[in-house]
């Protein structure tokens, strides 16, 4: 087994979620991910909870461990121009730059994609950001719920009568990195047929509206897009409370045919009018001393799209993720724990999945293994607070 990004160099300047979750993905699957980061300035990422042992401690956030997997990390001072010069050491033999920082931040410390072409002139940036680089919104700074407001999401959510909805965690951290994954293999491509690198511009709205694109089709035809747990392709949708403290089962009737068989199933079908209102009524009624996943057998069993809602609990220990989904590492702050690995099967090719880094741990291995530095200098810049 081979890995299929194993010759692939990145400098990933990226913090917090929505570039660090790419190049995650490029790193399990080979890719040499180089994390530059700064202890003046954290990763939020890294001070993000939950806690391995439950004290803050910047090298045990599970946040953090699960979005840098496989990845090298160096700390550099890029205030200090010598810490500059070492971050231009790592463009030099890098294929692909990876940024999410505010608008202007790259250019000041002398890393535009210009000053990064002048290093490498068919180097490839991915740039990552809430709403593009350039436009009106080009300079606003946020983070993936400011994406959910911009791209219609959280106006378009929720429940008909009540306010807007905001996702529970930021799903515009974690849609716009796939396209990002998409764009770097497409831009490594580009090169090996050219020669040519390029700066690529990913905004995490304009990813958060592709997944959008049946409500904005429901309101150019008028019909409403805010529907709770129901779709405007079913006669019926909805989860139904089972026998059990939170035990919920989903259901979908798309079909006056499968409206029928619930029907049937539910002793209703000889009723005057059968409708999905009845049909709702005698299902949450039966559900309420029914096992979830027996009535979703039934369901089933009568060409009835429903399925136990699972916990995170039951996600955790589901037989069918036990055999490859999650890869078990062993970490300095962690421990012996598993991590999600790329959900993708390969029939030649593999992925590794290793550690995610403490912070600066790899600055020998990087600075003098790597780049050949004289190890007296390097002790010198750590003493100077350029490097940790």
């Amino acid at each position: 087994m081979t890995l299929p990004l194993r010759d692939i160099k990145i400098a990933d300047f990226s913090w917090v979620g929505a570039g660090p979750r790419a190049t995650k993905d490029l790193a399990d699957l080979g890719a040499e991910v180089i994390k530059i980061e700064s202890r003046k300035r954290l990763d939020l990422g890294r001070m993000s909870p939950p806690f391995a042992g439950g004290k803050r401690d910047i090298d045990a956030s599970a946040f953090f461990a699960i979005t840098n997997t496989s990845k090298q990390s160096v700390a550099i001072n890029l205030a200090e121009p010598a810490g500059v010069d070492l971050a231009k050491k790592l463009v030099a033999r890098a294929d692909v730059v990876v940024e999410n920082f505010s608008a202007g931040f790259m250019e000041r410390i002398g890393l535009s994609f210009e000053e990064l072409k002048a290093i490498k002139p068919d180097i490839i940036l991915i740039s990552v950001s809430v709403a593009g680089r350039t436009g009106p919104l080009g300079k606003i700074r946020g983070y993936g719920n400011s994406a959910a407001a911009l791209s219609g999401l959280a106006s378009m959510s929720g429940w008909p009568d009540r306010d807007p909805h905001m996702p529970p965690f930021a799903y515009g951290d974690v849609v716009a990195p796939m396209f990002a994954t998409v764009a770097t293999l497409a831009a490594l491509e580009h090169k090996r047929k050219t020669g040519r690198g390029q700066h690529i511009d990913i905004s995490q709205v304009e990813p958060l509206i592709h997944t959008l694109a049946d409500s904005f089709a429901a309101i150019q035809k008028g019909e409403p897009v805010k529907q709770a747990n129901a779709s405007s392709s079913a006669l019926l949708q909805d989860v139904f409370a089972c026998r059990g403290k939170d035990q919920y089962v989903a259901v979908t009737l798309s079909t006056q045919q499968q409206l029928l068989a619930a029907a049937g199933l539910l002793d209703i079908a000889q009723t005057k009018d059968v409708s999905p209102e009845t049909v709702k009524d005698a299902l949450s009624c039966y559900c309420q001393t029914a096992d979830k996943h027996a009535v979703a057998k039934r369901l089933k069993q009568a060409g009835i799209a429903a399925e136990a809602v699972a916990d995170g609990r039951d996600v955790y220990t589901d037989e069918a993720l036990q055999h490859g989904h999650y890869r078990w590492i062993t970490h300095s702050k962690l421990g012996l724990c598993d991590m999600p690995a790329p959900p993708l099967r390969f029939s030649v090719s593999s992925d590794c999945v290793t550690a995610p880094p403490c912070l600066g741990e790899h600055l020998q291995d990087v600075f003098v293994s790597m780049l050949g530095e004289d190890p007296a200098h390097i002790s010198k810049l750590v003493d100077a607070g350029i490097l940790a």
